[in-house]
């Protein structure tokens, strides 16, 4: 089944995006003015679904992050904020970046683990100086050792032993980055949100979670950020989180990293304290964490080739060799950290225990820790400043991962990086409660840097005309659920029908395919799960096994064109496997054609790099929608 929204509807959308883009701010109306029910001329006045989708980082570091800062970035939240707004930024090495459009939100998420260590000791603040540790560490960076301070540093980590210990200190810190987001935010235009990250790294696993507010300044300023040294447990920053809305009215949530560095603890079996999971801790867990960053540089977490060997693009920049130098991978680890079979292992222990632990919408970030959040493969800043262009063979050859008990087995390089990635989020408006709320309810979409508008509403009595329909969304609405949502039970005999649109980034790459992901219990209650494709680009046929010819590839070294692939794809699909009394859930894939990846630029602009074999320069570009899950 193929369908395909023509050029002309294209540049309706275009259009009608633009200005949606370039409108600063929103017009508010009276309750009195609003006639609920009523006749008005225009059709507009009562709308109230979501409208506009706005594009962010969640998950920004600057030299406010002591594993950034002092490690050679100097650059702090201001240049992260006014480098997401759109303006032209001195990255720490030197060159000078830009984006090629603003971003609409961003979170500076520092680690709460020693604040602002690097600003510190490069102010050489008073108070950190009258803190032993704090003097030692100082006299080292001034003496010109700062990489000894920051091995010196890092043994503290490992301890998981604060060295400075000191909440009023913390809290300066913590005050400056809450300042510069309030200077920065600018509702109807762009969102500064306040955020950090909590950096549990349980026995070198990591279980890290960003940290993400609704609030301004007046709740959140004068916090201490949960640490790592607080607990690495996840259910102690529940707790936190959860004091923190009941002290100050606030909203807050939290949302985990890419699990591929875990070695199976993202959504293992049991809790971290070795108790069975239980319907009290899904309720909290998706209580506070209702999303997963699915998608950002160290790697891609929606599936793994093992998990799905039926699947052409699951090995899309897969870490699988350990957790952060410690440990090697197993295989039986892998289901445990990816988003597609870790979705369908939720529905297994709602079928269990009634509460689903798993049901978590998917996101994308970039972690990057050099305060510009790049994610165009053709302006990639890279990882950490050691990577940053003009950094020599050092931007190939950085350990990200660095050897530790086990050897050249675990590293794992900076050409392995990837340019990811983005948050996509569905709103009404670019406000922090607007963009918030898009986060809460799970209407929001992860992309690996690419900006693809991408919608998809499933019901039960969609018609295939209705994907073309002008008022695609509000039919959407009306008659079904969007993405993040729940289906419940239909009229007997009827399966979901699903409509689903794709609009290429204005300033990226055509589409290659949509596509559903299914996931549901087996008789036996065992997870399964599979893709199918819902539209495509040209004149493709799928063959006698059902699968679809690759898009083909225009790529010459680091220039592509799009005379391949489809500007825009609509498509309609019917589960034709459903059984009315599995649980399942769906979520869209979206591909792009293949493009040139950042090390082909990089060859293009430096000139051969020798790199490794296994170095990726063509890449495919994708988005991965929040599910929707349907319950018996």
């Amino acid at each position: 089944m193929k369908t395909m929204i023509t050029s002309v509807c294209v540049a309706t959308i275009w259009a009608g995006t633009a200005m949606a883009q370039g409108y600063l701010g929103d017009v508010a109306i009276g309750q009195d003015d609003v006639r609920l029910g009523g006749k008005h001329y225009s059709p507009y006045l009562d709308q109230s679904y979501p409208n506009r989708v706005f594009f962010g980082d969640t998950h920004l570091h600057t030299s406010y992050s002591t594993d950034a800062g002092m490690i050679g970035n100097t650059l702090g939240p201001e240049e992260a904020f006014r480098f997401a707004r759109g303006e032209k930024v001195r990255a720490s090495l030197g060159d000078y970046a830009k984006l090629i459009r603003p971003l609409d939100f961003l979170v500076v998420a520092d680690h709460a683990e020693n604040l602002g260590l690097a600003p510190m000791i490069s102010e050489s603040n008073p108070k950190l100086l009258s803190i032993p540790w704090g003097r030692e560490i100082h006299d080292m960076v001034k003496a010109g050792d700062p990489f000894g301070a920051y091995v010196m540093w890092g043994g503290a980590m490992m301890e998981v032993r604060d060295p400075i210990d000191d909440d009023d200190l913390t809290r300066t810190i913590w005050n400056r980055i809450v300042d510069t987001a309030e200077r920065f935010n600018e509702p109807g235009l762009f969102t500064a949100l306040h955020g950090f990250e909590w950096t549990s790294s349980y026995e070198a696993n990591n279980l890290h979670r960003i940290v993400m507010f609704r609030d301004d300044a007046d709740r959140v300023e004068d916090l201490v950020p949960f640490s790592n040294y607080d607990s690495s447990d996840p259910e102690d920053l529940w707790d936190w989180l959860e004091a923190y809305e009941r002290d100050t009215g606030g909203r807050v949530m939290a949302f985990a990293h890419n699990g591929n560095l875990s070695n199976g603890l993202m959504f293992d079996d049991v809790r971290l304290n070795g108790e069975p999971i239980d319907a009290a801790y899904a309720e909290r867990r998706m209580r506070w964490e209702p999303l997963y960053e699915v998608t950002q540089i160290k790697g891609d977490g929606e599936t793994h080739p093992m998990l799905s060997p039926n699947d052409e693009f699951a090995d899309y920049y897969t870490w699988d060799r350990g957790n952060f130098g410690l440990e090697l991978k197993t295989p039986e680890m892998l289901p445990r950290e990816y988003a597609r079979t870790a979705l369908a292992r939720g529905l297994a222990f709602e079928e269990a225990i009634g509460v689903n632990p798993f049901k978590f919408g998917m996101i994308g970030s970039t972690d990057s820790h050099t305060s510009l959040a790049t994610t165009r493969e053709d302006n990639y800043f890279g990882k950490a400043t050691a990577g940053e262009p003009g950094a020599g063979h050092e931007r190939y050859d950085e350990n990200i991962i660095q050897p530790d008990f086990l050897g050249e087995e675990i590293t794992v390089k900076h050409y392995e990086t990837l340019a990811s990635g983005l948050a996509a989020a569905w709103a009404r408006e670019n406000t922090r409660e607007a963009i918030w709320d898009a986060f809460k309810r799970k209407e929001v979409y992860a992309t690996t840097g690419s900006r693809m508008t991408v919608r998809v509403f499933a019901g039960w009595d969609f018609e295939g005309h209705e994907v073309h329909r002008p008022d695609f969304a509000a039919t959407g609405y009306a008659r079904g659920v969007p993405m993040g949502a729940d289906l419940f039970a239909g009229p007997e005999g009827a399966a979901p029908t699903f409509m689903v649109r794709a609009l290429r980034d204005p300033d990226g790459a055509n589409l290659d395919r949509i596509q559903i992901v299914k996931g549901w219990l087996g008789n036996a209650g065992e997870p399964q799960t599979k893709v199918f494709d819902v539209a495509w680009s040209g004149d493709r046929e799928p063959d006698a096994e059902g699968k679809l010819p690759p898009v083909g590839s225009t790529v010459n070294g680091a220039d592509f064109t799009n005379t391949i692939g489809a500007a825009a794809l609509g498509g309609y699909w019917v589960d034709p496997e459903f059984d009315p009394g599995q649980r399942a859930y769906y979520y869209v894939r979206v591909l792009e054609i293949p493009t040139p990846s950042w090390l082909a630029h990089d060859e293009a602009f430096y000139g051969p790099l020798d790199l490794p074999e296994d170095a990726v320069m063509v890449q495919q570009d994708r988005a991965y929608t929040s599910p929707i899950w349907y319950t018996p």
